[in-house]
């Protein structure tokens, strides 16, 4: 039987297919594996193979738990009490849906997303996406240093300008753990997930909140109150982020996933579930923030100065709240809470930045320099803001990121969505109708939600604006095309045909699919039992 490695055409950026085997020829020290040993693999317990996966999870559910949601949550549970717990729920079967996505993605083609894009849009297209890329990173990084920031300066009275120098700094020593390989990383995010946990469940505990109220809020929806509707939008906006899309597809190639059909299914499915759970923490931290920040703020014996910041809730402002209300040491544990969310955070930004560059780009640049150049351009504008503006400044650099993020979304979004749905990258593996029908409907959902959040904010702030009414009408000559060419560029990226192939067919060989879809080859010719790593990425230690 002639082999594979002939037929397969070369991976773009030198990344590797997951679909296509590979001729092994055994030395003369290594007899030819049996079928029980090229199958072995899939015979090991269930549990092993599990834990083997458990990881990526948890760095991108800190993108549910960064500062930016916080301060959403609080100020949802300061306005609305325990009423749109629900949208969170929602929220995150949303994100789940959407995440599991960007894991197959890079399970079943042995590429990450932005390598995907580089490989099939034009030379301008692919430049923009990465610009945006970026421009996501450091959007989604602004709450991230500037929440540790604030945590910093609760704890330690430091300056906020010098918490976000000291949080550039401690983010690239901890990133230092990719040396000792990537389990490493996610075993601190996941012990800095763990700590969010004990402190808001510990302030939940204090407080009190009624186990009914938080309940009928969880599983009943409703919209009443004044911003109510406004305030779901942007809970549910805020969920979804760009580069965390990015990131997961690309963290799970640090696994060594079996190259046959069942292996690759396997993966996806156990992927899943640590994604589940770390998203089910994430959920439980949510309803903790947002049912203290609740609990607090509807107390019968609030004063008139705790009553007015319970009306503009901020990251800051939170833990004075706190202090007042249930004593110093709540407000401690809100600022290590606080401070656990923006570094893990920013962590995990800085990670995704690296894998953007990598991807778009094909950079090749030593580890502590790609890091360094990644978190400078990062914390550059919360850094200006804060020295210029201190700390009330830095509080409304939180909203506009927010802002770009939802701006963002749809490009990284729309080619994930057409990505995964397409024979030419997943072959066999590509989404089923009823996930193409729900994932386009979650995805067109959110990015919806997201343009008309950000329409509506822009047209309410025109006209109550106390600008002059030229500058008003300049103001708008100018945006309001920039909105046209916005919505034509996610309707280009939504019915563009796809036209590069990366999965490679077999099907013209019914002997070698059956062979590869059980996970060996016979006639001394052997699948791989694991996709080697990456050569492109082998400048970021992977787990051995």
């Amino acid at each position: 039987m002639a082999s594979l490695t002939q037929h397969q055409p070369k991976g773009v950026n030198g990344g590797s297919s997951r679909i296509a085997a590979v001729n092994v020829t055994p030395s003369n020290n290594l007899s030819t594996p049996s079928h029980h040993d090229a199958s072995s693999n899939h015979q090991k317990p269930g549990w092993k193979k599990f834990l083997s996966y458990v990881g990526p999870g948890f760095l991108v559910s800190l993108a549910y738990l960064d500062p930016g949601n916080m301060e959403t949550d609080l100020q949802a549970g300061a306005d609305h009490k325990y009423e749109l717990l629900w949208v969170i729920l929602i929220g995150l079967v949303f994100a789940l849906i959407i995440q599991s996505l960007a894991a197959n993605l890079g399970v079943t083609t042995g590429k990450h997303l932005s390598e995907l894009c580089k490989a099939e849009y034009p030379l301008l297209v692919k430049y923009c996406l990465w610009l945006l890329a970026e421009l996501a990173v450091i959007a989604a990084d602004i709450p991230e240093v500037i929440g540790t920031a604030f945590a910093l300066n609760i704890l330690f009275h430091i300056p906020v300008w010098a918490g976000v120098l000291i949080t550039g700094c401690s983010t690239l020593l901890f990133l230092g753990l990719q040396r000792f390989g990537v389990r490493k990383l996610e075993l601190l995010i996941s012990i800095l997930v763990f700590v969010m946990a004990g402190c808001f469940f510990g302030e939940m505990s204090y407080v009190k909140p009624p186990a009914s109220g938080v309940l009928k809020g969880m599983f009943v929806p409703k919209l009443s109150g004044q911003g109510a509707t406004g305030d779901a939008i942007a809970l549910l906006g805020a969920l979804v982020m760009p580069h965390n899309l990015f990131l997961h597809s690309a963290l799970v190639l640090s696994r060594k996933v079996p190259s046959s059909v069942r292996g690759i299914n396997d993966a996806c499915r156990y992927f899943l579930m640590e994604s589940g759970f770390a998203l089910f923490v994430a959920f439980l931290i949510n309803v903790a923030m947002i049912s203290v920040a609740g609990t607090v703020c509807s107390a019968d014996n609030l004063s008139a100065e705790n009553a007015d910041q319970c009306s503009d809730l901020t990251l800051n402002s939170a833990s004075f709240l706190l202090k007042n209300v249930l004593g110093r040491s709540s407000s401690t544990i809100y600022a290590i809470a606080l401070l656990a969310s923006g570094q893990s955070s920013a962590i995990t930004g800085t990670y995704a930045g690296q894998y953007i560059m990598q991807g778009f780009l094909d950079m090749r640049m030593k580890r502590w320099i790609r890091n360094f150049v990644t978190r400078c351009i990062a914390i550059a504008p919360s850094l200006i803001v804060s020295i210029i503006g201190g700390s009330q400044g830095a509080g409304r650099l939180i909203i506009i990121a927010s802002m770009i993020l939802s701006f963002e979304l749809p490009f990284a979004l729309i080619p994930l969505l057409k990505f995964s749905s397409s024979s030419t990258k997943m072959g066999p593996h590509k989404n089923s109708i009823i996930i193409i029908v729900i994932s386009w409907i979650l995805g067109l959902g959110i990015i919806g939600i997201n343009v008309y959040y950000l329409s509506t904010a822009f047209v309410g702030w025109l006209i109550h604006s106390s600008l002059p009414k030229v500058a008003n009408v300049f103001i708008g000559i100018i945006v309001f095309p920039l909105m046209a060419l916005y919505v034509a560029a996610v309707i280009y990226l939504t019915f563009r045909k796809d036209t590069v192939k990366t999965y490679i067919e077999t099907k013209n060989e019914p002997a070698m699919q059956t062979h590869m879809e059980k996970g060996f080859m016979a006639n001394g010719q052997l699948e791989l039992s694991q996709v080697p790593y990456r050569e492109d990425l082998a400048d970021i230690p992977l787990p051995q």
